[in-house]
């Protein structure tokens, strides 16, 4: 039996990138699997990709009855559930003095809006003794170029993290931040580098890194197993960096 058996977990944005490994990683513990994402088609292959009775729910994070719509559906198919991952987000790297109100809008939005609504409207279905999951970032607490708006947005998933842990101690629902570095996924072609500058931009970034390398998503879904998982289970309203060591620079 999987470290999850018997278990329910719903992953925001795990269509691709660190949601879908960190899918994966459950399905393969033994839990049930549902996922979010936006483009039905994406969705629909990352189910397959899954596997184990795996189901997928499109719809937008920052429009709080798309979560509506999600806790309906998982009352119906399965009563309750144990574990959710509120993984969805973007990330548009802009100097502060060129952010559009667009731009801005739709980082806070999906990172943070998306996160908070996504909680309040699920967790009254969540089992006594569950596990909350907040993608955060390094971008937080680290300074990087570009990354202004999507540090704050990610800064307010920390706050939202330690206020849940205790707003949420009577029933024993354990809230935590996993906090990625730089990670080899599909968001690389999003943020704008070339295939044929990969391998130069990861260089550069390994540089940046004490472990000499970025993340693999792989990486993340393991670390998001642990805080899931009864590994975990004295560990609550903790940042948990898994970025190499690239906070320490």
């Amino acid at each position: 039996m999987g470290i999850l058996s018997g278990k329910t977990a719903l992953i925001t944005g795990g269509n691709s990138g660190i949601g879908l490994s960190a899918a994966k990683a459950f399905a393969s513990e033994g839990a049930q699997v549902v996922i979010t994402g936006r483009r039905q088609r994406a969705v629909e292959e990352a189910v397959s990709e899954i596997g184990a009775g795996a189901l997928g729910i499109q719809g937008d994070v920052a429009d709080v009855a798309h979560h509506e719509d999600v806790a309906r559906q998982i009352h119906q198919r399965f009563g309750a559930f144990d574990i959710y991952m509120a993984n969805a987000g973007v990330n548009t790297i802009t100097h502060s003095s060129a952010v559009s109100e667009d731009e801005y809008d739709a980082q806070f939005s999906i990172n943070a809006r998306g996160a908070f609504f996504g909680v309040q409207k699920l967790i009254p279905l969540m089992r006594d003794g569950g596990a909350v999951i907040l993608t955060g970032s390094i971008a937080s607490e680290k300074v990087l170029e570009g990354h202004a708006v999507y540090a704050g947005s990610k800064a307010a998933i920390g706050a939202f993290a330690r206020s849940w842990a205790i707003e949420l101690k009577s029933r024993r629902i354990r809230v935590n931040v996993l906090s990625p570095g730089p990670v080899d996924t599909a968001i690389l072609d999003k943020l704008g580098v070339p295939a044929e500058m990969r391998a130069s931009f990861q260089n550069s970034m390994a540089e940046a890194i004490p472990l000499g390398r970025m993340g693999q998503p792989e990486e993340l879904a393991k670390a998001a197993l642990f805080l899931a998982s009864d590994a975990s289970s004295f560990v609550t309203g903790v940042n948990l960096r898994v970025d190499g060591g690239m906070a320490l620079f």
